[in-house]
């Protein structure tokens, strides 16, 4: 195997046991970069000279016999983190040539581990969207096929370690942008608890539900990468002082007796491909002992995660409004006509749901049903340890299809938005392909600060299937 092709974990097992140093596993993804790149567009900004000034650096260290939980393991970032000294866009022609003069935390955090960072991954510009189309850099195109969507907004994320051009890669999930990519993509990836990991340095989409995190090849790596990013900082006034755990000490548990919650609600237009999947991943958790049961059995009621819909427009447009006020051509990049047609739709949707006359009417209201979903899902979780249902109602779908759909992201999002605005951790795990042999994802859900049970529950899952170990061919 080639050397960029490795998990997290293999690479980090190979430089401990120095079967290879940290620059010959940067310049493998290099390399691999140049080959693909041109096909995907998964990058803004490539880092090559810092990226190999990195792994030099951690060869030294590890010849001195050091071990970071990170060291030497090659990382791309979604380009909505700030990085000291080097470019940070958002994908938007309002923030070309930025230069930011600090670390977002989650960088500095995954730097003191001591990763190499190759360079800033491709998204849907300010995050608005679900195919990275809205980039103002360009289209991302989708490792399985390059005809089709990767996803998004961390879709530069998504096809990057899809496509072996990277070990691991760091996203941020506002309502689906870490899992339906990862989906569509056919890797891992793991939504926080809201509050989990540190949005410090995070250019801000909405500022209730932003949550970083890991996207990568296998369940366990996600683990690891968490173990790093989880705790409360003081820069963030919104994440979390709940004490961490180590979220990769208890991947291996058995899952005999857990008790795995389903809705008919979340297969309700779901394509057949993704309904045979999900179909075949229940029998799977069974096998396992865990018993998958239908919550209305259980007398526990949720609602249909289209009524998210509405609600995440609002809440989601009102913030974007009031976060894209600072970007006024003064403090920040460009004057506001740099802005693309998406951010302009939603500051002008968001305005008007905040503004006298319709604040109660829109906005309260949400707040209201927001409610309603949060204490929903806390009800369920008292009779269920996790809940399952597909990632996406659909596989990926092909380049041009969320041009002139406004909602086509809230659409390609439904099944996720309703525990983005409840705040709860979520993973996605590759489930299988459809008859376009394009992957399909399986989110497992958990009550808020669950991270260790739904990591268990996807490495359990990830060891008895195999459609984790297929790979795009570029």
């Amino acid at each position: 195997m080639d050397l960029n092709g490795l998990t997290l974990t293999e690479a980090k097992e190979g430089l401990l046991s120095k079967q290879f140093s940290s620059s010959e596993l940067t310049k493998a993804c290099l390399k691999r970069i140049k080959a693909t790149d041109e096909k995907l567009h998964a990058f803004v900004t490539l880092t090559e000279a810092h990226a190999l000034e990195d792994a030099r650096h951690a060869d030294e260290l590890l010849s001195e016999g050091q071990d970071l939980p990170l060291l030497g393991i090659p990382f791309v970032i979604k380009d909505n983190f700030s990085t000291k000294g080097i470019q940070t866009t958002a994908s938007s022609n309002v923030l070309r040539g930025y230069i930011p003069p600090f670390d977002a935390t989650v960088v500095a955090k995954l730097k003191a581990a001591g990763m190499v960072m190759l360079g800033k991954t491709n998204m849907d510009a300010f995050a608005h969207g679900s195919s990275t189309e809205t980039s103002d850099f360009g289209t991302t195109k989708n490792p399985w096929n390059t005809e089709f969507l990767p996803g998004g907004s961390s879709g530069g994320t998504a096809a990057s370690v899809a496509a072996d051009q990277t070990i691991a890669g760091i996203g941020s999930e506002t309502a689906g942008s870490i899992r339906q990519p990862a989906g569509w993509c056919g890797i891992v990836g793991l939504k926080p608890t809201y509050g989990r990991v540190s949005r410090y340095g995070v250019v801000t989409m909405a500022s209730s539900t932003d949550s970083p995190g890991p996207m990568t090849k296998r369940v366990e790596d996600s683990a690891l990468v968490l173990n790093v990013l989880a705790g409360k900082d003081p820069h963030d006034g919104t994440s979390s002082p709940k004490p961490t755990k180590d979220y990769a000490a208890n991947l291996k548990k058995s899952i005999k007796g857990k008790k795995i919650g389903i809705s008919s609600k979340y297969l309700e237009g779901v394509e057949g491909d993704v309904v045979k999947a999900f179909n075949e991943a229940k029998k799977t958790f069974e096998k396992l002992g865990a018993t998958v049961v239908d919550i209305a059995s259980l007398g526990v009621d949720i609602l249909d995660p289209k009524y998210s819909i509405g609600v995440y427009t609002i809440l989601q447009r009102a913030e974007v409004s009031s976060n894209l006020a600072r970007f006024d051509g003064i403090r920040f990049g460009q004057t506001r006509d740099a802005f693309g047609e998406e951010a302009k739709r939603r500051i002008m949707l968001g305005t008007y749901t905040l503004s006298a006359g319709y604040y109660d009417a829109y906005y309260k209201k949400a707040l209201k049903v927001r409610t309603i979903i949060v204490s929903e899902f806390h009800k369920m979780f008292e009779k269920v340890d996790a809940f399952i249902a597909p990632t996406s109602p659909s596989t990926a779908l092909p380049l041009g299809s969320s041009k002139n759909h406004p909602m086509f992201g809230e659409m390609a999002d439904v099944l996720v938005e309703p525990s983005s605005i409840a705040g709860l951790p979520g993973i996605n795990v590759p489930a299988g392909f459809s008859s376009k042999n394009l992957p399909i994802g399986l989110q497992i859900m958990g009550p808020q600060f669950a991270e260790d049970i739904i990591l268990n529950l996807a490495h359990e899952f990830e060891t008895n299937t195999e459609w984790h170990l297929q790979k795009p061919q570029l």
